[in-house]
C-alpha cells in the first residue's frame, strides 16, 4: 500500500490529522483552481473550504481509477460553478447575453507573457466569458458538457469561448503594444 492510499485509508477512518495531511497536500495546488473562476481570494477560500468538505464527505466514491488530485480538481471546479451561481454578487455577471464586441485580428500576438500575466488577464474577464474560458481551455471540458454544467446550449458556450479569447488577444494585443511604448499598466 502507496504512502497515499494510508493516508486516504485514515482520511476514511476519520482521522483528523490524515484529513489534515491530505488538505495540506493539495490545498495550494486547488486553492490556484479556485481563484481561477473568482475574483477575490477570499471568494477562492470559500470554495476551497466548500471544496474540501465535499472531499471528505465524498472520499468514499473515489474509485482510484485516476489520479486523486484529478478528482479533487474536478470538485473543485464543480464546487466554483456552484458557488458562482449561488452567490448574489457573481449572479449578473455571470449572464450569457449577447454583448457586441470590438472585433480583434486572429493573428497570435509576438510577444511572450509570464504566466502569472496572462491569469491576470483571464481573471478581469467578465464572469461568464472567464468561467467557460476555464472549463474549455483550461480544464479541457467540450462546449456539450459545458453546456451541460452551467445550463447553456453548447452554441451559447462556444459562442461565449470565442469572445473571451477575442477579448484576451486584444488585451494581449494591447500589453504588447504598451510594452514597447514603455507604460504598461497591468492591462
Amino acid at each position: 500500500m502507496t504512502e497515499l492510499q494510508q493516508l486516504m485509508k485514515n482520511c476514511l477512518k476519520g482521522k483528523v490529522l490524515a484529513q489534515q495531511e491530505l488538505y495540506n497536500l493539495f490545498a495550494e495546488q486547488m486553492l490556484s483552481v479556485c481563484y481561477r473562476y473568482t475574483k477575490s481570494l477570499t471568494d477562492a477560500e470559500d470554495v476551497l473550504q466548500d471544496g474540501f468538505v465535499k472531499v471528505f464527505r465524498n472520499l468514499h466514491q473515489y474509485r482510484s481509477e485516476g489520479e486523486l488530485g484529478a478528482w479533487i480538481r474536478r470538485i473543485m471546479v464543480n464546487t466554483a460553478i456552484n458557488y458562482l451561481k449561488k452567490n448574489r454578487k457573481y449572479q449578473n455577471d455571470l449572464s450569457f447575453q449577447e454583448v457586441g464586441l470590438h472585433p480583434v485580428s486572429e493573428e497570435n500576438p509576438q510577444m511572450q507573457m509570464q504566466a502569472k500575466d496572462l491569469a491576470n488577464l483571464i481573471r478581469q474577464l467578465p464572469t461568464g466569458y472567464q468561467t467557460v474560458f476555464n472549463l474549455y481551455a483550461v480544464e479541457g471540458y467540450s462546449h456539450l458538457e459545458i453546456g451541460q454544467i452551467l445550463g447553456i446550449s453548447e452554441v451559447t458556450s462556444r459562442s461565449q469561448y470565442m469572445r473571451a479569447r477575442n477579448l484576451l488577444i486584444g488585451w494581449i494585443e494591447k500589453h504588447s503594444v504598451d510594452l514597447k511604448s514603455g507604460s504598461y499598466a497591468g492591462k
